[in-house]
C-alpha cells in the first residue's frame, strides 16, 4: 500500500492557490479527507515551518483561508525586491481582477468576486500597491462599499490615452469569447510590463 505524503500535497495546494488561499473545507475536498484530518495536516505543516528557522515561508490564516506567506524577518529583502524595477509581474488572479475592473469600472469588490467566483481581497491589495487601481468612490445602498477603477499608471502601462481605447467586448458575449478577450488582454499586459 502506497503511503500518501499529505503534508507535501497540502504544501503544493497552498502554493498553487497563491493569494487566494484555501479553506479547510476546500483542502479536505481536494484531499478527499474529513475537515478534522485536513486541519490536522495543515497544523502539522504550520508547526514544521515555525520550528525550521532556515525556511523563509510560513503558513498563515487570513479571513478563513490558509496560505503561504513570507516570514516577517525577511521583510527588508522583500521590500528591495518589490522596489526593484525588474519586479513587474502579476499573478493570474491579479490580472483577472484588473481586466474586470478595466471593463466594468466603477465596480465593488463583491461584484468582482461574483464575476470571478472567488475572493479578491489579495489581488485588489496587490493592484492598489502597484497603483494600477484605486478607490474611486462609494456605492449607494447598505454598507456603501468601495468602488474601484483604473489609474493613470494603468493607462500608461498600456499606452492608452483613456479607458475608451480598450478593445471592445460584444454586448452579449459568450464565455469562450470573453475568455479569449481576457487572454489577449493579459498577453498584451505582460508584453507591456515586461518590455
Amino acid at each position: 500500500m502506497e503511503i500518501i505524503n499529505w503534508k507535501s500535497i497540502a504544501e503544493s495546494l497552498l502554493f498553487a492557490a497563491g493569494d487566494e488561499g484555501l479553506t479547510i473545507k476546500h483542502i479536505a475536498e481536494v484531499l478527499e479527507v474529513d475537515e478534522l484530518k485536513a486541519n490536522e495536516i495543515i497544523e502539522e505543516l504550520k508547526k514544521e515551518y515555525e520550528k525550521d528557522k532556515h525556511r523563509g515561508i510560513m503558513i498563515v490564516q487570513l479571513a478563513g483561508t490558509y496560505q503561504l506567506a513570507t516570514k516577517k524577518e525577511n521583510a527588508t529583502y522583500l521590500k528591495r525586491l518589490v522596489d526593484s524595477p525588474n519586479t513587474t509581474t502579476l499573478s493570474q488572479a491579479a490580472l483577472e481582477t484588473l481586466a474586470i475592473i478595466a471593463y466594468k469600472q466603477p465596480i465593488t469588490r463583491t461584484e468582482i468576486e461574483e464575476i470571478r467566483g472567488v475572493k479578491t481581497e489579495r489581488p485588489l491589495h496587490t493592484l492598489m500597491a502597484k497603483a494600477l487601481i484605486k478607490e474611486v468612490g462609494r456605492a449607494e445602498g447598505t454598507g456603501r462599499a468601495y468602488l474601484y477603477g483604473t489609474t493613470r499608471e494603468f493607462l500608461d502601462y498600456f499606452g492608452l490615452k483613456n479607458i475608451k481605447e480598450l478593445p471592445l467586448l460584444p454586448e452579449k458575449a459568450d464565455d469562450e469569447y470573453v475568455q479569449e478577450e481576457a487572454d489577449l488582454f493579459f498577453e498584451k499586459f505582460n508584453e507591456t510590463i515586461n518590455s
